[in-house]
């Protein structure tokens, strides 16, 4: 299945440990709990220094979108998140302190129940880009339009914040190209395999 989702379609939900707000994207399978899911692809707003949610048994890859960033520190981690568009991956076991660098950031997350699900995220810009088949793949515009093409000539347009996303299913055999429409769109796209 192939669906096209706008910012509407997110659902806003408070974090786990209620510190602040997130924009769930989607999330396997659909509809799951933050204690359920195979994998969960999200936008948060930070807008205080305070403590990450924990997330026991998660794989997680963070992405500044906005702002000047943030410092994550736990007990095996000590990094300066600062340029917008570098894939950060960290275990959601560990306990992580955030301290802002200057003010709100607004950041891209996806997360991976280890043991059944991985992933990754590449970053799209300044030309096109093309990822095989996965289980699960979503493609979400930062900045600017892309055209999403699959390997069978089907073409989709993805405005400014919005997605699409590939389930498994018949589709997850068609390769996916992004193309950037515009100087300075940058798209992200998670390429999911579940086990």
């Amino acid at each position: 299945m192939i669906r096209i989702l706008a910012p509407a379609d997110y659902r806003s939900m408070p974090w786990k440990n209620g510190a602040g707000g997130t924009m769930e994207i989607a999330t396997h399978p659909p509809g799951a709990a933050l204690d359920d899911f195979l994998w969960r692809i999200s936008i948060a707003e930070i807008d205080r220094d305070g403590p990450f949610s924990p997330f026991p048994d998660i794989d997680r890859i963070i992405v500044v979108l906005e702002g000047e960033g943030m410092r994550m520190r736990g007990r095996a981690l000590d990094a300066k998140l600062t340029t917008p568009f570098v894939p950060h991956a960290f275990s959601g076991d560990e306990s992580i302190e955030c301290t802002l660098i200057a003010g709100r950031t607004r950041d891209f997350n996806a997360m991976f129940r280890r043991g059944k699900a991985r992933g990754t995220i590449a970053i799209v810009r300044d030309a096109a880009a093309e990822f095989a088949p996965t289980d699960f793949r979503l493609a979400y515009a930062a900045t600017g339009n892309h055209e999403c093409i699959l390997s069978e000539g089907a073409s989709r347009m993805l405005a400014p914040e919005h997605s699409l996303l590939i389930d498994g299913g018949g589709d997850g055999e068609a390769s996916l190209t992004i193309r950037p429409l515009a100087t300075g769109a940058v798209a992200l796209v998670v390429s999911i395999d579940c086990r």
